[in-house]
This record gives C-alpha cells, sequence and structure tokens, in this order.
C-alpha cells in the first residue's frame, strides 16, 4: 500500500505566448481550472498505475474543496486521512507559455494547516514494508514527523525535495529514497553549477554518505540514480512538450507504484520517466496523468 502525505491545491491556470518578464505583463490566451497539489498529483499518479493508494492531508471549507478531491475520488483513492479545516482550500496559480514551460506561485490555504499529529495519524495506519511518498508543499514539522515514525515503523519513506524550502536538504537526510530535480539536487549537494561529471560525483558521495536511494529527474535527458552503490539511468520519450506541469509528480507517483509492484529498480526508473513524458503531452497536473495502459504502450 501507498500513502501520500502531502498537498491538495486546485490549480488557476492561464496559457500565454511566452512568459513574462519581472514587471511585465503579457496577454492570455486561455484559462482553466485543474485538481492539483504535489501531494495530491503523486497520489493520483501512483493511483492511475494501479496501486492502492491513501491519500492524507487538508481541503478548506469552501468551493474548491470538493472540485480539488473530484479526479482522486473518481479513480478510487482513499480519502479517509483528508481533513476539512476553515479557510480557504490550496491554490496554485500557473502561468504556461507557449514552449511548455511555467511559471507557479502557491498559496498554502488548508495545506498550511497539515500537523505533526496528522502525521503520526496516518503512519499509524500504515504497516511494515508500506510506501510513504512525501512532498515539501506542508509544513516541514508535520513532514519531519511523518519520516521519523516512519522510520520507526519499518515503512519505506520516499521524499520528492519540492518545492526547495530552507529545510529540505535538512530534511533529505531522513528519508529512505530522495527524488529531485537538477536545481533541488544541487542544493541537497551544497554544489551549485554541476555539470553532468559533477552531478555523478556529487551522487557517489552523497550516497556513500547516507546510504540513501537517489534519484535526479533531468527533464528531456532522462533520469540518474544511485541505490546500493550502482548508477542507473533511464529514458523518457522524445516529445514535443505541451505542458510540463505535473510532470515531476507524475514521475515520483509511477515510481512509488512501481516499486510497491514489485519492479526491479531500473525498470521502476523507466516506467516512472515514461509516465512523466506522457504528462507533457496535455495541460493541467492531474488531467495529464496517463493511466498504467498508456505506458505500458510506450514502453
Amino acid at each position: 500500500m501507498i500513502t501520500v502525505f502531502g498537498s491538495i491545491n486546485m490549480d488557476l491556470i492561464a496559457t500565454t505566448e511566452r512568459l513574462p518578464k519581472p514587471g511585465e505583463t503579457v496577454a492570455g490566451n486561455g484559462f482553466a481550472t485543474a485538481a492539483g497539489g504535489k501531494g495530491a498529483n503523486q497520489a493520483l499518479a501512483a493511483r492511475r498505475a494501479g496501486r492502492y493508494v491513501h491519500m492524507a492531508g487538508a481541503v478548506g471549507k469552501d468551493a474548491f474543496a470538493a472540485e480539488a478531491l473530484a479526479l482522486l475520488d473518481d479513480a478510487g483513492t482513499d480519502l479517509s486521512l483528508i481533513k476539512h479545516v476553515d479557510g480557504p482550500t490550496g491554490t496554485a496559480l500557473i502561468l504556461v507559455g507557449g514552449d511548455g514551460e511555467n511559471m507557479i506561485a502557491v498559496v498554502p490555504g488548508a495545506n498550511g494547516q497539515v500537523t505533526p499529529t496528522d502525521a503520526e495519524t496516518a503512519i499509524g495506519r500504515m504497516n511494515e514494508g508500506d510506501i510513504l511518498m512525501l512532498q515539501l508543499e506542508v509544513p516541514a514539522a508535520a513532514v519531519e514527523r511523518a519520516l521519523s515514525a516512519a522510520r520507526a515503523k519499518g515503512v519505506t519513506s520516499i521524499l520528492n525535495l519540492a518545492p526547495l524550502i530552507p529545510d529540505a536538504p535538512r530534511l533529505g537526510r531522513l528519508a529512505d529514497i530522495v527524488i529531485a530535480n537538477e536545481t533541488e539536487f544541487e542544493r541537497l549537494a551544497g554544489q551549485e553549477g554541476m555539470d553532468a561529471a559533477a552531478r555523478e560525483a556529487a551522487l557517489v558521495r552523497l550516497h556513500a554518505e547516507t546510504g540513501q536511494t537517489l534519484i535526479v529527474t533531468l527533464g528531456g535527458d532522462g533520469v540518474i540514480a544511485i541505490r546500493d552503490g550502482a548508477i542507473s539511468r533511464a529514458q523518457g520519450l522524445k516529445i514535443e512538450p505541451v505542458d510540463t506541469v505535473g510532470a515531476g509528480d507524475t514521475f515520483c507517483g509511477y515510481f512509488a507504484a512501481s516499486l510497491d509492484d514489485g519492479l526491479d529498480f531500473v525498470s521502476a526508473l523507466r516506467r516512472a520517466a515514461v509516465a512523466g513524458s506522457l504528462a507533457c503531452l496535455k495541460a493541467g497536473a492531474q488531467p495529464s496523468i496517463p493511466l498504467s495502459e498508456e505506458v505500458a504502450d510506450r514502453i
């Protein structure tokens, strides 16, 4: 079983020919809303990958709450660990340029009311050998408690080191598996401007220090990882991206689901990379997450 402990948002998405520069206003050419939040996105990805998933987090008592949970509910995700709190549901304001690149501002809302007690409740429902997936869009104290409780119970923890909050390097040391993009990994390693050789050397160094499994996503260049002393690589698909929002979350959810399904590490990386590529072919975070059959066809 997989439990995802994290954020639940409504995404408000505007599309433009190009992203604005600081202080600049550009004309938009489209607008949509979609359920999002890194936690909810990853939970839906793991569920669409075919695994049983609990989502733990919080929504507000507003008009966005039901819509933010709709796709998770439709997919059969267990929502019994989600609490409803006073105030607004978390919101993400997203600009997507014509080349598929994006800019995002996240307003935490109810996500800011997720507590260490919520973490203990979620882990209390888990068993040894289950998988816990976390991100950093809920308070750091809650994430830290979840990671500590998971380790004490023999639950495998996967931390997506995003967004890049000040506590990210410290919290990253507490997880069994860390997933980061290039920028996030540089912060974890304490080294900026890495080329490919420097990145691989940093992976080897950090792995030797911590024993953790470390995974770095590289966009169109695939993924590089280290586990049990061995470097692994995997490629996604060659695509023309429509919208990259949610691609990283799709990778994380499919990776966790693949491990939970018993796939070997390299096969799990490949499946997750292909799923992340497919998520770039549609607009929106959750609507773009592919079904397991789609990923299998492309593999």
